[in-house]
């Protein structure tokens, strides 16, 4: 027996006959075990599970807890920032315009955004709405991010808008996939101008309003208000530390159209039902013409050695805010999110009218691949007995063990203000903006004006100097390298990462920094 969600976990809580209560459990049996094998093998704060078996809810639970150690459980109702997975919003947001006549995914960006540059003139031109959507308009992977993470920041969409133009493009305009984030801030704006109100009252309007997704929370948010959310984490050591919010209040995202939106499971169910078996209300809400559209296959995808041998992957894709490949035959259209401390992937198998979406609020990049193919395999081939434990020996054996590339930093010093004096100074990246090297109490600082997480100390390892930044959120340290000036040149400063393999929104190496003064007068306090 298949039983809707809601009335599975509802009415058969002791209030149904005893062999429908068991049926219920038996379908769950294999979520449950996959769901405690993840949680338990990854050590995941929280996590909730939701499922979809031919158009229908069969399965929706969380487990673990909201805050480690605070005893407060993860339910399906529990709040999670979704990050990436806010794509195929905006992207569904933008197709509820194209079905009213108030844009056109042929359009130039500049129909609706008269200030937008690229830094190529001729890309300018050519980029049509569509491409800001497939993640190949020729910007580095990660380009700007620094400018979304980490947050907060005080930076606006008119600053990403102005920046754009000093981001140097690393290969060819519509010739191959890299992934960014900015482009997708910039739909956000599109759709803000062509639908004539912010972003935020746009999504909450057209797309959060029609389809039910009460839960959901985009722009500014009051936590206490809403209640029941999961706070993100980082792995240190053996244990789990949530990241704690300063204030309750959650204030407006720059980023929200790239990954901004929070959602509990509930509502995610609720978005992929819509998805894969639409009522005639929602496709009322959104014609199959732009879903269609949306989940087309537009920027091909290179396709690893993993996926060709485990999933037989002949065709991979970039749609409109959706990645889409052949697993075994099977078609499969889904999305990722990562943020600092919350991972979650949201996977369709349109043909099967089914699918699932995970929420975890920790450190979880290895526990989403492990759960994701164990919960795609379940579905394509009910032989396959791995699990979650088996498909992460797997991916492990796959990938080999990585040897780590970033220094040990353990050695490293202090940096004296006599050694760096005619460094010290300020500065300022065309991007990024202001930043200044200057000496305070005894401590030589690296501080980003517009993003106060960016700010931390100076060290020397053997022959070069690093920044150790303050916060950990930030990643990974960066080393700092002075140019040699040219004549009559200020003094310069090159960024990039201590780790090269750390994520790629930490994109220090697309920074150039250039000296226009001294340090300021009286030095700020020290940090605490």
């Amino acid at each position: 027996m298949r039983a809707d969600g809601l009335l599975a976990l509802v009415l058969c809580l002791g209030l149904c006959p005893p062999a429908v209560a068991q049926s219920v459990r038996d379908a769950g049996a294999p979520y449950d075990r996959m769901l405690e094998e993840a949680r338990i093998r990854f050590h995941l704060p929280g996590i909730a599970l939701g499922v979809i078996e031919d158009g229908r809810i069969v399965y929706r639970r969380g487990a673990g807890e909201t805050v480690a150690g605070s005893g407060i459980p993860v339910t399906p109702s529990t709040l999670f920032e979704i990050g990436s997975n806010s794509k195929a919003m905006t992207t569904a947001l933008l197709g509820r315009l194209a079905a009213q006549g108030r844009l056109r995914w042929d359009d130039p960006v500049t129909r609706h955004l008269p200030e937008f540059r690229m830094h190529d003139p001729w890309v300018t031109a050519q980029m049509r709405v569509g491409d800001l959507l497939t993640h190949s308009s020729g910007l580095p992977e990660g380009g700007g991010d620094l400018m979304l993470w980490p947050a907060p920041n005080a930076y606006t969409r008119a600053d990403i808008l102005h920046a754009l133009r000093y981001l140097k493009p690393a290969y060819g305009f519509r010739s191959e996939y890299r992934y960014d984030n900015l482009l997708y801030v910039v739909a956000g704006e599109v759709a803000a101008a062509a639908g004539g109100a912010p972003y935020e009252v746009l999504l909450r309007r057209e797309v959060l309003q029609p389809l039910g997704l009460d839960r959901c929370q985009v722009g500014a948010w009051n936590r206490d208000t809403v209640g029941n959310i999961a706070l993100p984490h980082r792995r240190e050591g053996d244990r789990n530390i949530a990241i704690e919010p300063e204030d309750p209040q959650v204030p407006a995202s720059t980023s929200a159209a790239a990954g901004g939106v929070s959602c509990d499971l509930d509502a995610m169910l609720r978005w992929a039902r819509n998805w894969l078996d639409p009522t005639p209300a929602e496709l009322a809400w959104l014609p199959e013409e732009q879903r269609r559209i949306l989940q087309s296959p537009h920027m091909p995808i290179p396709i690893d050695a993993f996926e060709r041998r485990f999933n037989r992957t002949h065709v991979f894709a970039y749609g409109y805010g959706w990645r889409m490949a052949d697993v075994d035959g099977q078609w499969v259209v889904w999305h990722t999110g990562t943020l600092d401390g919350m991972y979650s992937m949201l996977a369709l198998l349109p043909d099967r009218r089914s699918g699932f979406v995970f929420l975890i609020n920790g450190d979880a990049e290895q526990a989403r691949k492990a759960l994701g193919q164990a919960l795609l395999k379940h579905f394509i081939d009910p032989d396959d007995t791995r699990g979650v434990a088996g498909w992460a020996a797997l991916q492990a054996s796959a990938t080999g063990a990585r040897p780590s590339h970033a220094p040990d930093t353990a050695p490293s010093v202090p940096v004296d203000r006599a050694e760096v004096e005619g460094l010290l100074g300020r500065y300022v990246d065309p991007w990024l903006g202001e930043a200044r090297l200057c000496a305070e109490d005894g401590a030589v600082r690296f501080d980003v004006a517009k993003s106060p997480r960016l700010s931390g100390r100076l060290r020397r390892l053997g022959a070069r100097l690093f920044i150790a930044w303050d916060s950990p959120g930030v990643g990974t340290d960066a080393w700092l390298d002075p140019v040699p000036p040219s004549s009559g040149q200020a003094a310069q400063l090159r960024l990039s990462k201590l780790d090269p393999e750390a994520d790629f929104s930490a994109d220090f190496e697309d920074l150039h920094f250039r000296r226009t003064g001294d340090c300021p007068g009286p030095a700020r306090p020290s940090a605490p």
